[in-house]
């Protein structure tokens, strides 16, 4: 029984090491997202083989769930958001078969924001871009198969000829308060097995080409201490505003997992919206340009 522990033990313990190797292989961000419930598995392994009598590696268990699952998430979470005050930006996957949309368009206008981005902007869900058309004028919509494309909509003037789709992103420069500045609304695939790698690769330099700074938002399907989210976030020169809150609520009520985000050049603060039709959670972010 001690061996069969300790091997368990072991065995618990790769999930949580392999969640670091994403740029390795997509496996690793895949295994990222769910490094605090990994984290949580190899401290109850290491408990048992504890009590077993197996304490050589009952501690190294104990130490590495600490050390390479526990603190890196929970300092993520508890990191202290930088203040905003540049922009306000509402961000939201809608879900592509959303039925509150006046819920929605209510909470958008209540909140009042320079600039929304959306995701899973169906054909269906059209009905909310008509409807706020009189509050942001100047709207970009990126039509994509499936569950629906993504979508800018902005009260700021845009730019002459800075709008682009591109597979997953859809982009508008505008005037900013301080300058021409980029809004970016992103849907990543999910992880592996699915092709989110495959997507990332593709959107990397489309990102190194913009120009000046950058706000970019969405619905990335992954957390942000994942390989993915580092490499498109140091490419768009961007930082997370935070702090960290679990918004995607598809799978149960204990497993919420971080994977919206919104993004600026100095951060900012974000706060949580409702569901309001969604299994994705709204993200109003006051962000430092």
């Amino acid at each position: 029984m001690k061996a069969i522990l300790s091997a368990l033990a072991v065995l618990a313990s790769l999930p949580v090491l392999g969640g670091y190797l994403g740029a390795l292989h997509p496996l690793g961000d895949s295994l990222a997202v769910f490094r605090l419930q990994a984290a949580g598995l190899l401290a109850v392994m290491s408990a048992f083989a504890l009590m077993a009598g197996a304490v050589r590696w009952g501690r190294i268990g104990m130490l590495m769930g600490l050390l390479a699952g526990g603190v890196p998430v929970v300092w993520a979470y508890g990191t202290t958001p930088a203040p905003g005050g540049d922009l306000r930006l509402y961000q939201k996957n809608m879900l592509y078969r959303n039925d509150a949309l006046p819920d929605l368009a209510a909470d958008i206008r209540a909140a009042a924001p320079d600039a929304v981005t959306l995701q899973e902007v169906s054909q269906a869900n059209l009905a909310l871009l008509n409807d706020l058309a009189p509050d942001f004028p100047h709207q970009l919509r990126c039509d994509e198969p499936g569950a629906g494309g993504g979508a800018v909509l902005t009260r700021l003037m845009p730019v002459p000829g800075g709008e682009f789709c591109a597979p997953g992103l859809a982009a508008m420069q505008v005037q900013g308060p301080k300058g021409p500045l980029w809004l970016v609304s992103i849907h990543l695939r999910w992880p592996w097995p699915h092709n989110q790698a495959a997507q990332v690769q593709a959107l990397l330099p489309v990102l190194e080409e913009l120009q000046g700074p950058v706000v970019m938002a969405g619905d990335f399907n992954m957390v942000r201490w994942s390989w993915a989210f580092s490499a498109l976030t140091a490419t768009a020169r961007t930082k997370a505003a935070g702090p960290v809150f679990g918004s995607y609520t598809g799978f149960a009520p204990w497993l919420v997992l971080p994977i919206d985000h919104v993004t600026a050049p100095g951060g900012g603060r974000v706060m949580a919206r409702d569901g309001l039709g969604s299994d994705h959670l709204g993200l109003l972010a006051d962000l430092a340009l």
